[in-house]
Parts: structure tokens; sequence; C-alpha cells
């Protein structure tokens, strides 16, 4: 079976690009906006993009209706954020701060989080997570509705019990317990099943004939 994606409808190919790809992992972000009031909001079109310069993408579709997200909104007034992940534990609490509340509530606020301090920015991370990446922005690419948010990471946050070996930078990624998103619309999954396949070198290929 081929689509056609250029003769879809977008509805259409959201339900085709997000039944295949997957899972995605989620993007909670945290930002600042210019009075200084939390806004926190979850996005499952991320990922990280490269390691020199340290770089990850979000991508913000406008809000129904139109407009721009206070997400997108916030990281142009300040060129900062923070994106911190989600693990099982945080998951209830991070589909309270999908809900699109009005623009100066706090989402943390009213999912019961805690704002911790960054270390090299003014928008906090999230206690709760496990993980949590301190990002100025980098660039941002306009595609179509969407802005594809670029962060450079400055900081990373990763909780203590998680670091199997600080000094050779040896993450636990199994105890993190992260989520991700799947293709129905409450459809999510966590890191469980893995399994382990090293790469092999073109002679190691050759011999097996």
């Amino acid at each position: 079976m081929i689509f056609d994606m250029e003769a879809l409808p977008p509805k259409e190919r959201y339900k085709l690009l997000t039944a295949t790809v997957v899972p995605r992992p989620i993007a909670w972000v945290v930002t600042l906006d210019a009075a200084g009031v939390v806004n926190a909001a979850p996005f499952s079109f991320f990922n990280v993009l490269s390691q020199d310069p340290p770089v990850v993408g979000v991508s913000i579709e406008p809000p129904h209706g139109g407009g721009v997200k206070d997400t997108a909104a916030n990281i142009a007034a300040t060129g900062a954020f923070t994106v911190c992940l989600v693990s099982s534990a945080n998951a209830a609490a991070m589909n309270v701060t999908a809900i699109p509340f009005a623009p100066g509530v706090d989402e943390l606020a009213a999912a019961g989080l805690t704002a911790a301090p960054s270390s090299r920015i003014a928008p906090p991370r999230i206690a709760e997570s496990p993980v949590a990446l301190e990002c100025t922005l980098f660039q941002t690419i306009p595609i179509g509705g969407h802005r594809l948010v670029l962060g450079r990471c400055l900081a990373m946050h990763v909780r203590d019990d998680c670091v199997l070996d600080a000094e050779r930078h040896y993450i636990d990624t199994a105890r993190l317990d992260l989520i991700g998103r799947t293709h129905t619309p409450g459809g999510y999954v966590r890191m469980t099943g893995s399994f382990d396949l090293p790469r092999i070198t073109e002679e190691e290929w050759r011999q097996r004939g």
C-alpha cells in the first residue's frame, strides 16, 4: 500500500506519521513569559539532532484556532527553555500540563510539580523529572504552521541514582523509566523489552556470508 502524502489533508498525514514513527520521546518544555510566569507543556515531535554542538529540536504546532502557543512565544521572547524528560511516574502530571490553560497559568503548580532552579538559564526545570536539559535558542525554522525550535544544550541534570559512572558519563537508561508517545490519542509506551544489537564491521559481515 502506498499513500500519496502530497494528496492527503494534514489530519490524514498526521495519522500516518504518528502511527509509524514510534515511539517518540517527549519534550516537557518549561519556559518563562515576560512577567516571569512559568509555562510547561509536552511535545512529542522532538529529538536530539547533534552532539557538536549539542542540539535538540522541538516542533511546536499552532494552537487550535490559530495564533502562537505560549511555549513558542516565550522562547522567541527570552531565548531560553528547559527540556525535561518524562518518566512513567510523571505521566499523570505531564498530562495535566497538556491542558490548554489560559495564558498566565502556571502549569507546574496546576500539576503539583516542583520548579527547581537551572544553573545557566532563567527558566526552571521540573524537579520530578529524571533528566533536564538547559537550552538556549539556537535557531527557529518555520515548517508550514509549525515552528521547529532548535535548542543548544548548555547543561544537563540527571538524577543521582541514574548515574552509573559520572567520570565515564555512563547513565542507567533503564532506571530513568522514560515514556514515549505512540499512535493513539492517549497512547504511551515504557522503555521495556529492549535488546542489544552491536554494530558489525564489513569484514564480519563478509565472514557471515
